[in-house]
């Protein structure tokens, strides 16, 4: 049975002032009426015999989750709240303890952008076969850029019996744009989607071997809790868990890793540059939002709240007005973005 695991924990600092805390990136609605958590959970209701999603979130987060998700009709599903954010590893760990072994687990960050809805469940179907061989698969996205704000997957050998699916050879951080350049005329890699499936048992099993304190701090967090609607990770147990993620914990050690194709308009949305790139752009490539003004400007990402904002005479920039905060930064800088260090008293 295929069940989808939807990790909705990340912050997206990188979108400050728009992200914050305690509204994080997945609950907010950047283009449309819906959130990326919404359009998340819409992709997984598409995938076809799939069992109830589970949701991993903050214990802060999931009041408005949960409505978020009641907004679209989502009401079957099974929550597992943080008590504070260990990174995507234990937080897959909880969702594959909760499952049967022979489950295969779907894990979608909530807060990615994938504008062809049909070749994304193609590229889930056709990656079945090797998740159920007791592969761990991740999905890689052809680069069309050299984008320094994802990680890279370089590719390794064909798998035999399984069409489209490679071994990886190594994972490749994000890398300067340099590099970026030469992976993107190498054609041997693809963009790191950090959308995996395997089978529960498999993940648990390859995690205990790479992280033994992760998987035993994962399952005394959660204790004997039962099928209940929401599983509340206890506070110290998970509070001790080593902090991690799926790829830096499991998939650059194990064996078992492998990539499917995914050619579906894929984007995490994870800067300001990367919401501009995907964005429908004017005729001198600007993207301009709410009561804003541009003049002799181009190529920029121009956001206003509820005051008028005037951008004059640059090119690249990004200028986001929230009515309680605003950033201006150039274009080639979105990578950098993150809240303000909180103020300090100076001595006279």
């Amino acid at each position: 049975m295929l069940r989808p695991v939807i990790l909705a924990g990340g912050s997206g600092t990188r979108l400050w002032p728009l992200s914050r805390p305690e509204h994080p990136k997945p609950l907010v609605r950047l283009a449309g009426d819906r959130s990326m958590l919404q359009e998340t959970a819409l992709r997984a209701a598409l995938l076809g015999e799939s069992a109830d999603p589970i949701m991993v979130c903050g214990q802060d987060h999931y009041p408005p989750i949960s409505d978020q998700l009641a907004e679209i009709g989502v009401n079957l599903y099974r929550a597992v709240l943080e008590p504070v954010g260990r990174n995507t590893a234990p937080a897959a760990a909880a969702a594959a303890l909760l499952s049967a072994a022979d489950d295969l687990l779907l894990v979608l960050p909530a807060d990615h952008d994938i504008k062809n809805t049909g070749a994304f469940v193609e590229a889930v179907e056709g990656a079945k076969a090797a998740a159920r061989a007791g592969w761990l698969v991740t999905f890689g996205v052809t680069p069309d850029r050299p984008e320094t704000g994802y990680g890279y997957i370089e590719h390794g050998p064909a798998i035999t019996g399984l069409p489209g699916v490679i071994r990886i050879a190594s994972f490749r951080e994000k890398p300067d744009l340099r590099t970026a350049r030469s992976h993107l005329d190498s054609g041997r890699y693809s963009w790191n989607s950090g959308m995996f499936l395997f089978r529960a048992g498999t993940f648990v099993d390859e995690l205990r071997s790479a992280s033994p304190g992760m998987i035993r701090q994962v399952r005394a967090a959660l204790g004997g809790q039962g099928e209940t609607d929401a599983a509340v990770l206890d506070h110290q147990a998970f509070a001790a868990c080593p902090e991690g993620s799926i790829d830096r914990v499991v998939m650059e050690r194990t064996r078992r890793g492998a990539m499917a194709p995914l050619e579906a308009g894929w984007s995490d949305l994870g800067s300001w540059a990367a919401l501009w790139e995907e964005a429908s752009r004017d005729s001198r490539g600007n993207v301009v939002a709410g009561p804003a003004e541009v003049r002799s400007v181009s190529s920029s990402y121009v956001s206003a709240g509820e005051r008028p904002v005037l951008v004059l005479g640059l090119d690249r920039v990004i200028v986001v007005d929230t009515g309680d905060a605003v950033l201006v930064a150039a274009m080639d800088r979105a990578q950098d973005v993150k809240p303000p260090e909180p103020s300090r008293d100076h001595p006279d």
